[in-house]
Parts: C-alpha cells; sequence; structure tokens
C-alpha cells in the first residue's frame, strides 16, 4: 500500500494513475511552503470536491496537534494542489464555522475514521477548503 513519499512520488510519476485511488476513496497531493526552511513540502491527502474547490481535513490521525501542512499554510496560504494530471495554484482556507458541518459531513461519508479522529482529541480539527487561483 502506498504511504508517505512513496505515495507522493508514485503518484507524481504516473500523474495520480497509481496514488489517486487509495483505500476506497480519493488523494490529491499538496505542497505548501515550510513556515521555517521555506522549502516545500508535499503531503497526499484524502479529498473530495465541493463545487470547483477541493476540501480536505487536517485530521492528524487524532493527534492533539495540527499536522505541519497546516501550520504551514495558515503562514503561507498559497499552495500547490495536483490532482491526477491537473496541477495548479490554490488558495488555502479554513472552512467557516457556518461551512464546517456540511464539509466535515461530505468527508466523513468518504472516509469514517474522521469521526474517530475527533473523538480522540480535545482540538477542533479543521476542514480546509482549496481554492483554485
Amino acid at each position: 500500500m502506498l504511504f508517505g513519499q512513496e505515495h507522493v512520488q508514485r503518484y507524481q510519476e504516473t500523474d495520480g494513475a497509481e496514488g489517486h485511488d487509495w483505500n476506497g476513496t480519493t488523494v490529491l497531493l499538496l505542497t505548501t511552503t515550510g513556515r521555517r526552511s521555506g522549502k516545500p513540502y508535499t503531503t497526499p491527502l484524502i479529498y473530495q470536491e465541493d463545487g470547483d474547490d477541493h476540501v480536505i481535513v487536517a485530521s492528524k490521525g487524532g493527534d492533539d496537534n495540527d499536522p505541519h501542512w497546516y501550520l504551514n499554510l495558515k503562514d503561507d496560504p498559497e499552495v500547490q494542489v495536483q490532482v491526477r494530471g491537473d496541477k495548479f495554484t490554490a488558495r488555502a482556507r479554513t472552512a467557516s464555522a457556518e461551512e464546517k458541518p456540511a464539509l466535515w459531513e461530505k468527508m466523513v461519508a468518504t472516509w469514517p475514521q474522521y469521526d474517530e479522529y475527533q473523538q480522540k482529541t480535545d482540538r477542533d480539527i479543521p476542514v480546509v477548503v482549496l481554492e483554485r487561483v
């Protein structure tokens, strides 16, 4: 099973032919800029579409701390996204309190473990909207 850096590499090499469909759901590649290093970091993340936008969840498996990629995009919301062979720049933003419940349900429908992750932590797990620039 693809995971981590191997997942990123196979996805990039095959334009998502390997890696987009994963464990019964869909995965995109998110590249953020390190808030301290200034280096690009690419992470494979489960996503769903919401209109023209792509939605991801900063769950980190229910850890009490936000994932590094989320901290990076809060610092610099301009990100690179790859969905299969489609590569584009997006502006990332945390879903508002009004829009989060519907987006959360959409994400739980594709990856039910998100509900379990939320139960493991007191942290309010952010839902992130990627808007194509």
